[in-house]
């Protein structure tokens, strides 16, 4: 039988018009559920805002997060691999569906928990400007070195996500991301905030107190967690390690690599808008088929 792993993107997967093709679905609910507990106008920000509107990174966050739960939810009800899901990953936001998907968070806290660290962050990046660009090319060890050779030299650059062999993406201030431009091809990134680095320091308190108020259920599967590439069942530790998320790397190559090696997932199906992860797995598990379920087709 086929063991199926849920992946959920991230923060950049997000577009204008996301929500369109899933108006018309029963999931379409969700979208309320999370309007009403986090404050923000999920329809209007899925089907009439702009890019420069869903850039920013606390808008951004809810968005993606309300459409994945629609998505989850249309994909639980209408497709038969739904019964062959034995664990579940989510890229650095994606992880509170992940939580959802298995049944450690329901639907409000997850989205109160999304609402929180969304303006938790927004206001640590205007408090510490920094930006991301991703570096293709490069093996992780490779440019460890050369970031800690910048950093030895004084640049507050990091490693911020290991996406897939030969795509990684550093965060920093703009002096420490310019230094960084020298290593390799870079691509610059359309971000607000120097994401999963110690910059987001500030952010920490914040979300360490909504994850405090939140209860975090024993579960159903495990969740490979972003921070150390480990299956995790749910229970009390999920507070740590999604603080710890903040500040610390997305390790996803080795997150792909832990669902297939350790929880023996041999294929993938990736929730939320777009095909980000998708292409990250092929170049991960070569030969492990990961398809994504956005639009409703």
């Amino acid at each position: 039988m086929t063991r199926t792993g849920l992946l959920f993107s991230g923060q950049g997967s997000q577009r204008v018009g996301m929500g369109a093709a899933w108006q018309q679905v029963e999931a379409w609910a969700a979208v309320d559920r999370v309007s009403e507990v986090s404050g923000h106008d999920l329809v209007s920000l899925l089907l009439d805002s702009d890019d420069e509107t869903l850039k920013r990174t606390d808008r951004a966050q809810i968005a993606t997060f309300a459409l994945e739960m629609v998505v989850l939810s249309h994909f639980l009800i209408a497709d038969a691999d739904a019964e062959t899901v034995v664990a579940h990953a989510g890229h650095s936001l994606g992880e509170y569906s992940a939580l959802v998907a298995a049944g450690v968070l329901d639907i409000e806290s997850a989205a109160r928990l999304v609402a929180a660290r969304g303006a938790a962050m927004l206001a640590a990046a205007n408090e510490q400007p920094g930006t991301m660009v991703a570096v293709m090319g490069m093996d992780e060890p490779v440019l460890a070195a050369a970031v800690a050779e910048l950093q030895g030299g004084g640049a507050r650059v990091w490693i911020a996500n290991d996406n897939a062999p030969g795509q990684i993406v550093l965060a920093g201030d703009e002096d420490g991301i310019a230094r960084a431009r020298d290593l390799g091809k870079v691509i610059a990134l359309p971000v607000g905030g120097a994401f999963h680095s110690p910059l987001m320091a500030s952010a920490e308190p914040a979300l360490r107190t909504a994850l405090d108020a939140a209860h975090f259920g024993a579960g159903t599967a495990p969740v490979v967690a972003n921070v150390d590439a480990r299956p995790h069942d749910g229970g009390p530790e999920w507070r740590d390690l999604l603080a710890r998320q903040l500040t610390s790397p997305v390790r996803w190559t080795p997150s792909v690599r832990a669902l297939v090696d350790d929880l023996g997932c041999d294929a993938f199906v990736e929730i939320g808008p777009g095909t980000t992860l998708a292409s990250m797995v092929k170049r991960i598990a070569k030969g492990v088929p990961c398809r994504p379920v956005s639009p409703p087709a």
